[in-house]
């Protein structure tokens, strides 16, 4: 059916150009490929097409019927494949994002709201979560991630680091002995955003890195709820530093031992690898990568 098809275009192409050259040319094709498509399509249908001579070419009777639906099918084809061009030059259409609850506060939604303002033809749909959903599975066409990526098939851009904070409420570590250092602090009770496992990496003032494994007590899927939990005197708390700014400006919320400074965590975008170079995909990603929107 491929290949009848494709000679029905040839078909189409011959006539309109009026000989095998002309088409030939329009198609970047040899004059014989031209022929042979001809050939092959008036075998299949078991009818004359085409009458040649050596200055022109005239359709039969089977051929002019057969060459309304030929224009019929290139015509239609050409508008899709012009209006899929016109759709990506102008950007319109529809895209799925599925990014953490803590990345409203960021630059990641600042980005967003530029690319939507530059183009309003674009509609996004957002699930603000953090609890980490399928990209392919299901039906995002991104996927913001935070943490350390595992290997995939998937694109990755990563977009920045965000510092953490090791906080906690200042009644909860006024109840603690001081911590001399980081491995004191495996007893401690501890609270867990479960998307990003409880590992944390210590660079201490003398330069040397440690790694602690503290078991939690508490494990939630929203960093918002650890940050309220923390704020209740629940136990100790990695938090984004942006999150917790003004809870450490109001006093509800201190760190412990700023000194041990913890480990960044990346912040990627993720995509499909079939994603097309120039589509709506690959214009967001330039955008939240920070470049130029339009």
């Amino acid at each position: 059916m491929i290949d009848l098809l494709r000679q029905m275009a040839i078909f189409a192409k011959t006539v309109d150009h009026g000989s095998f050259r002309g088409a030939a040319k329009a198609l970047n094709l040899s004059p014989s490929v031209v022929s042979h498509h001809i050939s092959q399509l008036e075998e299949q249908l078991g009818t004359a097409l085409l009458y040649r001579s050596t200055r022109k070419l005239s359709v039969t009777d089977d051929g002019a019927r057969l060459l309304v639906q030929a224009r019929a099918m290139v015509s239609a084809a050409e508008a899709g494949l012009e209006d899929l061009a016109d759709r990506g030059r102008e950007l319109s259409g529809q895209l799925s994002l599925t990014m953490p609850a803590v990345m409203t506060q960021t630059v990641v939604t600042e980005r967003i709201a530029t690319f939507s303002a530059a183009h309003p033809n674009v509609h996004l749909t957002i699930d603000f979560s953090d609890t980490r959903r399928e990209l392919i599975g299901a039906g995002f066409d991104l996927a913001i991630r935070m943490g350390w990526l595992a290997d995939s098939a998937l694109k990755a851009r990563k977009l920045f680091d965000l510092d953490r904070f090791l906080v906690a409420s200042p009644e909860f570590l006024e109840a603690q002995t001081p911590p001399e250092v980081p491995k004191d602090l495996e007893s401690w009770s501890w609270l867990e955003l479960s998307p990003v496992p409880l590992k944390p990496r210590f660079k201490l003032p003398n330069g040397k890195t440690t790694t602690i494994r503290p078991s939690p007590r508490i494990r939630v899927n929203d960093a918002h709820a650890l940050r309220h939990l923390a704020r209740s005197g629940a136990g100790l708390a990695i938090l984004p530093d942006r999150l917790v700014k003004r809870d450490l400006s109001d006093g509800v919320l201190a760190r412990l031992r700023p000194e041990w400074a913890l480990d960044p965590i990346g912040v990627y975008v993720v995509w499909p690898p079939n994603a097309p170079k120039g589509g709506l995909i690959a214009r967001l990603v330039q955008t939240l990568a920070g470049a130029d929107p339009a």
